[in-house]
């Protein structure tokens, strides 16, 4: 037998044992054994169904395809780089690799460079299918092990496709543009680093992120925009302006101190929240930061969320107790709120009951995920939960839309969509309750609510809460960054397993439904959200410093003329401070402006004699001279009825 067919049939033999002992063994079992990183694929990206894939739209393809060009040209300059995956993202796309050389964006003009060769060459994309042997062997013979445990992912009803494009060959289901040459405009933005199927005992990648758009002008837009997202990211300008803090070394990661200015934030938000839902008529509880394993047992966010949550604590609960009790940090209010509606026995007259609580919230993000105020381990929850029967569901489920429509109003967010997010039938018992008359009772409930209220709202199969259907609340910031901000959750499962129950009009106890809602969402990720859509210029009743008065020279009866207007101002609740040193005005000027001051009331002689106050407003210069008592009037109005401006 000649080389090479005696090299192919040896290739074809290990690859056929290869797969039977797959099947005797179990895939997942067996790529466990062999490569420990196989335990986080419950971490993993979710893989696209085909149906996914054939719905992709013309620039998903477009990125796609980029992803397949970007690995092609590290390919050409390190020929010895491993792949994982190269998927399109909502703003892009990445592509993971596993390389000696370590990328730095000085690498990126050369890699674009080639890229763009690759382009130039204007190469098909190419489909191709091969078994699962002949995949596996194809990729373990160039040592590609990462692309042979992905093999794995793909269902045994679905077909093993490869694209190629020039001499470079991908694991892909597609879809693509027809070539390379259909890719107009990309750019490469950053590397970082991301652990093999996003568990962090797995080998750590290097994962290289780009963007792609048909044509070069609006390449050029989202690059103008993204400069804007940068000048108004939270941490650069929370830093600025002496809003919070992080202490990784002391406090720990994810962790945020607010400062005193960022203090004035929560409070003002917590404020608005209480008043809103006192008018509502909610009442308020409060609830410790940890509780007993039975409380997480018993509403199943045990085993459920329990990588989410922080490691029990362990200890007996006296000197003669022989067992070790096991308490957790709290990682949600809800379980704690069920326990005040059990302190009580409850009649149809009671409901429905709203209770409601700023609690804070403990969860274990992976340390690589932490993110600013954007995503902590440490949060303070607009958190509530109405208790209510079924008939009074539809309207309670309907208020709760109606206060994020009144909040959105206040903050100026005039672009929202509610994402309605139902469940799977195929994994109930798995991932949801396995209960479907309810399923679809409650489902049909918040569907026709939303039709009701003529909201605007999309419908997501497969991203239910596991005990109903719920609603994401997504927001535009003023330079249209997407946010989830909020959400109302519809819960018919965990008020029974509590034994939470209501005495009917017919004498028979019988157990509420339950809506979650946190139209505030966190302090952290809605602060956070905030200082991006305002830049820092937060309108009057939320800027932490509201008014400074300036004096134009420090003539000793001008300084006592605004003493008093600062004092007459804090008086009334104003954070009014005041700069009456002997620098010139101007320079006044500009410190008030760079501390993003909301109103400056600067006051000279001619002001003091007439009673007058000259006023200007932070990024908008001059806005004129006005008697000293309509000015007082207008601010404490404005605060009052939170203008938006």
């Amino acid at each position: 037998m000649r080389k090479p067919e005696a090299r192919l049939r040896r290739r074809e033999m290990k690859a056929r044992i290869f797969v039977i002992a797959c099947q005797k063994l179990a895939l997942l079992s067996f790529f466990r054994d062999i490569h420990p990183c196989m335990e986080a694929a419950k971490h993993d990206i979710t893989r696209k169904t085909l149906d996914d894939r054939e719905r992709m739209t013309e620039l998903q393809r477009i990125r796609h395809s980029c992803a397949h060009i970007l690995a092609t040209a590290v390919l050409r300059l390190w020929p010895d780089a491993l792949l994982d995956i190269g998927p399109p993202t909502d703003e892009g796309f990445y592509y993971d690799f596993d390389l000696t050389h370590r990328f730095a964006p000085e690498d990126f003009g050369r890699i674009e460079d080639e890229m763009r060769k690759v382009v130039k060459e204007n190469q098909t994309f190419e489909k191709s299918i091969k078994t699962r042997a002949e995949a596996t062997a194809y990729f373990a013979e160039r040592g590609q092990r990462f692309k042979v445990e992905r093999l794995v992912d793909i269902p045994e009803s679905e077909p093993i496709s490869f694209y190629t494009n020039g001499d470079f060959v991908d694991l892909c289901a597609g879809p693509h543009v027809m070539r390379t040459g259909n890719v107009k405009a990309f750019k490469l933005l950053k590397v970082a680093s991301a652990y093999y199927r996003g568990n962090e005992k797995n080998p750590q990648l290097q994962r290289i992120y780009g963007t792609a758009f048909k044509n070069k002008e609006e390449l050029e837009a989202w690059v103008t925009l993204q400069e804007e997202a940068k000048r108004r990211d939270h941490r650069k300008i929370g830093q600025e302006m002496g809003l919070f803090a992080f202490d990784s070394e002391y406090v720990g990661p994810g962790l945020a101190l607010w400062l005193p200015k960022g203090t004035v934030l929560v409070e003002e938000i917590e404020k608005l929240a209480k008043e809103t839902e006192f008018t509502a008529g909610y009442v308020r509880v409060r609830t410790p930061h940890l509780a007993k394993e039975k409380m997480y047992r018993t509403s199943e966010h045990l085993p459920l969320y329990a990588e989410s949550m922080f490691p029990p604590i362990e200890f007996k609960e006296s000197q003669s107790d022989t067992a070790t009790s096991r308490y957790y940090l709290k990682a949600m209010n809800c379980p704690h709120h069920h326990r005040i509606y059990a302190a009580e026995p409850r009649s149809y007259r009671d409901l429905p009951l709203r209770l409601a609580e700023y609690g804070t919230c403990y969860r274990y993000e992976q340390s690589g995920e932490l993110f600013g105020l954007m995503r902590v381990r440490a949060m303070q929850m607009n958190d509530a939960h109405i208790y209510c029967t079924a008939e009074q569901f539809a309207s309670e489920f309907r208020a709760v839309n109606d206060m994020y429509l009144k909040y959105f109003k206040i903050f100026g967010l005039g672009k929202y969509q509610m994402r309605f997010s139902t469940h799977d039938p195929a994994r109930l018992g798995q991932k949801f309750v396995n209960d479907p008359v309810l399923w679809k009772k409650t489902e049909d409930m918040v569907r026709q609510v939303l039709i009701d209220s003529g909201i605007d709202y999309i419908e997501v199969a497969n991203e239910a809460a596991f005990y109903g259907p719920k609603i994401d609340v997504q927001v535009w910031s003023i330079i249209g960054r997407e946010f989830t901000i909020a959400t109302n959750q519809v819960d018919f499962a965990v008020p029974g397993r509590f034994g939470l129950t209501y005495r009917d009009r017919d004498n028979t106890d019988k157990t509420p439904l339950c809506i979650h809602r946190a139209p505030l969402g966190t302090h952290e990720r809605f602060i956070g959200f905030l200082i991006e859509h305002y830049a820092g210029n937060f309108p009057l009743w939320l800027a932490p410093e509201q008014v400074r008065v300036l004096t134009v020279g420090d003539d000793e009866s001008l300084v006592t003329y605004a003493r008093s207007l600062v004092e007459e101002l804090r008086g009334r609740m104003v954070r009014a401070e005041g700069d009456f040193g002997t620098d010139k005005i101007n320079g006044k000027i500009l410190r008030a402006e760079e501390a993003r001051v909301h109103t400056m009331l600067v006051v000279g002689g001619r002001e003091k004699d007439a009673g007058n106050i000259a006023v200007r407003l932070h990024g908008k210069g001059n806005v004129g001279v006005r008697p000293r008592a309509e000015v007082v009037a207008d601010i404490l109005t404005s605060i009052l009825d939170r203008r938006a401006g």
